[in-house]
């Protein structure tokens, strides 16, 4: 019986365990939605009125690996951001999925953001898409800062993942 006893109370540790780790991931979560509202979005994020990415189509940079300004007549109103797009496909396929498309870092230069948490404006031509993701980076004045992260992308992209999440903390 004491063997049984033993088990049980192992049992309901690992249990109460499971739970506490489910309890904390939903906050961290929940957490990162908080943040992202539609108030911190139109505050943090580079935009130009409500215009996110300079009028670019995101759907292009990831999909068509290039860079093609949006058109007046395919737009979506995205929490608070007004996405364009180059085609009705490519604003549909936005609609279905938006977070997919959206830029990191609330379209600041990733390098930036990385090197000194800095929200800094973006050459919309230069710009790079690892795992689906959308880094825009500044490039003027003979300094493409994505030569630079290009030299050390694992570590610039952990300081700006780190650094735009106390922005957003923050902008509350």
């Amino acid at each position: 019986m004491a063997l049984i006893g033993k088990i049980e109370k192992h049992f309901l540790w690992v249990l109460k365990s499971i739970q506490i780790l489910t309890f904390l991931s939903f906050l961290f979560f929940f957490n990162g939605l908080i943040a992202q509202t539609k108030e911190v979005r139109i505050k943090e994020y580079n935009l130009i009125g409500s215009i996110a990415i300079k009028g670019y189509d995101p759907v292009a940079y990831i999909n068509q690996k290039k860079a093609i300004l949006g058109q007046d007549s395919y737009k979506v109103i995205y929490n608070g951001l007004i996405y364009k797009f180059s085609t009705e496909v490519n604003k549909n396929t936005f609609a279905a999925n938006p977070q997919k498309f959206e830029p990191q870092y609330g379209g600041w230069c990733a390098y930036a953001m990385g090197e000194k948490g800095k929200k800094v404006d973006f050459d919309p031509k230069t710009f790079k898409v690892v795992n689906g993701k959308l880094y825009l980076f500044y490039n003027a004045y003979f300094n493409n800062t994505m030569d630079t992260w290009n030299e050390d992308e694992a570590k610039y992209k952990t300081l700006a993942d780190k650094n735009w999440n106390l922005i957003l903390q923050n902008s509350k």
